[in-house]
């Protein structure tokens, strides 16, 4: 399966003041080429958005990893993990010389839910919408690999 590049996977219900709150608990990162900004396996602490550069999505098997996303800068990752308050399924390298990103504490994010309820609902539907289209995505790409093999 060749990766699919994300295309309005963003945060895009949040307003101006929401973003404001949101980045007052930012702490932006630097990551380089090849480095894990997710591992996968690990538990999610934080929410991750893209600044600057690209990240791919990768899923590691037994044998190989497999590249199921391009993350472009406002694009989110860790969502999934902060939903279940679980464990990453999936690892995010920085896939050029120098990815920024802003790292959201679970922790913080909550507290400012609980202190703006407007926000969390903002958030929530545009999470929801950001894993609609991922999941419209990834199943059309299987679809056209299914149709490789049997065609």
């Amino acid at each position: 399966m060749s990766p699919s590049k994300s295309h309005g996977n963003r945060l895009e219900f949040l307003t101006p003041d929401d973003w404001t709150l949101i980045n007052a608990k930012a702490e932006r990162l630097t990551f380089i080429l090849g480095q894990e900004i997710i591992r996968q396996g690990s538990i999610g602490t934080a929410i991750y958005i893209i600044r600057s550069g690209e990240a791919t999505v990768q899923l590691g098997g037994t044998k190989d990893r497999v590249t199921l996303a391009v993350l472009q800068p406002d694009e989110i990752c860790g969502e999934l993990a902060f939903l279940e308050r679980g464990m990453s399924n999936a690892s995010v390298l920085a896939s050029e010389e120098v990815v920024e990103v802003d790292a959201i504490q679970a922790t913080d994010l909550r507290q400012l839910f609980e202190t703006f309820s407007g926000l969390s609902a903002r958030f929530y539907c545009s999470v929801a919408v950001v894993l609609a289209r991922r999941l419209r995505e990834t199943s059309a790409e299987l679809a056209r690999e299914l149709n490789k093999h049997d065609g």
